[in-house]
């Protein structure tokens, strides 16, 4: 850790000397080096002036997502989201963040089913009774990402399919209840595990959370299958989004070889996921965006 003099401006640019500033804040996560944990860097830690900019961000996300959650239903293809979500991330002033991301060729991921993520909105995708959808959106704007998405259920759904779908919500919710600031990532992630693990599912290991703000995907990486007292501090200001992909069946996936972006569910099993966007406060954490 680069720590500053202690009459150095603060790295965190609050421009107070680093002594009256986060000197003893550094000095706490030290401590917790010391046992082997791993820290976050300084850049990932986020003001109170980046932390508006990225509500704001959220602002336009969620409001893209409530559109979706009004006119979603059977007999629209997965191509209407994409313009639904285009639409009014523009018309607010911001950008829809996957749209040429590492060449990603559209502004949403819409996956159905057996699709754990990244699924690709076509004209030819048309949703049918039965569906559970996850619908994926990410937003930049003024300098500043959000990142969330919800699942749909499509007419009337299978009993399992539903149970599914309300189940990966719970594992959110008991990731929310596990954020607290001087533990780990590992100790919030191994409880959403051990719930998954409990109703007969598996979490996909390869794709998890990621830290969000002033880059798309920034540190931490977010497992949800690490033990207790692994993985990175969770400390205040830390910024990343919690979206346990959660497979009927076994872990296993596979990448599209055609597409090389949506990723299946080997088995063929239904996956589900939420995904809602915190940060870290000293008691527990705020909701940026869901």
């Amino acid at each position: 850790m680069k720590r500053p003099g202690r009459n150095e401006p603060c790295w965190c640019g609050c421009g107070r000397k680093y002594k009256a500033c986060h000197s003893a804040f550094d000095d706490k996560m030290l401590t917790f080096g010391d046992k082997g944990i791993l820290l976050p860097d300084h850049d990932i830690i986020k003001t109170p002036e980046q932390i508006e900019g990225m509500k704001k961000s959220a602002a336009i996300n969620m409001a893209a997502l409530d559109y979706v959650a009004e006119h979603i239903k059977a007999g629209i293809s997965t191509q209407d989201i994409d313009d639904w979500v285009s639409k009014v991330t523009l018309d607010m002033g911001g950008h829809c963040a996957p749209l040429g991301y590492e060449g990603f060729p559209k502004s949403v991921c819409t996956s159905i089913n057996d699709v754990v993520c990244h699924g690709i909105p076509s004209k030819d995708e048309i949703l049918k009774d039965g569906d559970i959808i996850n619908v994926d959106v990410s937003t930049y704007y003024e300098g500043y990402y959000s990142d969330s998405s919800r699942m749909f259920l499509i007419g009337e759904v299978s009993a399992e399919a539903k149970k599914l779908v309300d189940d990966v919500k719970r594992c959110v919710e008991i990731g929310l209840e596990n954020v607290k600031p001087w533990t780990t990532l590992g100790d919030m992630g191994s409880k959403i595990n051990e719930f998954a693990m409990s109703c007969g599912y598996e979490i996909v290991r390869e794709i998890g959370g990621h830290g969000i703000g002033l880059e798309f995907h920034e540190d931490p990486y977010v497992s949800y299958v690490t033990k207790a007292g692994e993985e990175m501090l969770m400390v205040p200001g830390m910024c990343f989004t919690i979206e346990p992909m959660v497979n009927m069946g076994k872990h296993d996936i596979y990448i599209d070889d055609d597409n090389g972006w949506t990723v299946y569910t080997e088995d063929g099993t239904l996956s589900a996921q939420w995904e809602v966007q915190i940060v870290v406060t000293e008691d527990g954490y705020e909701m940026i965006c869901w």
